[in-house]
């Protein structure tokens, strides 16, 4: 630990900050460069699409069943409660949906934790 500290002293941790600037935007500039060509109606496209929500479908209900921290201390009850709350907010109005259904859960979710 000692080493990696002493090493990311004066120039060298401007040095490092350099590099990972430069690493992280070649990556990104490749990937603008690469989405021109990319056909969004591919199968492959679709794929990972059905897989990326398919990976936030799971952290979302490992978040409700299984939370970690302070959320941990709610009952899982009052969890899927809100839950089916703000999905209900975000089904009533088909327009702007998003942001009411997350209002509704942090103002219940907050609610719960002043009542407590």
């Amino acid at each position: 630990m000692n080493a990696i500290q002493s090493a990311l002293t004066g120039w060298w941790l401007w040095i490092a900050l350099v590099g990972a600037c430069l690493g992280t935007y070649f990556c990104r500039a490749i990937g603008v460069t690469l989405s021109q060509r990319i056909n969004q109606d591919s199968e492959i496209f679709r794929w990972l699409a059905a897989v990326t929500y398919a990976m936030v479908a799971a952290l979302t209900v490992r978040l409700i069943v299984m939370p970690l921290g302070l959320l941990a201390t709610v009952p899982l009850w009052i969890r899927i409660l809100i839950c089916v709350l703000s999905i209900a907010v975000m089904m009533s109005r088909p327009t702007r949906r998003l942001v009411p259904a997350l209002l509704t859960g942090t103002i219940l979710m907050v609610s719960y934790g002043v009542m407590r």
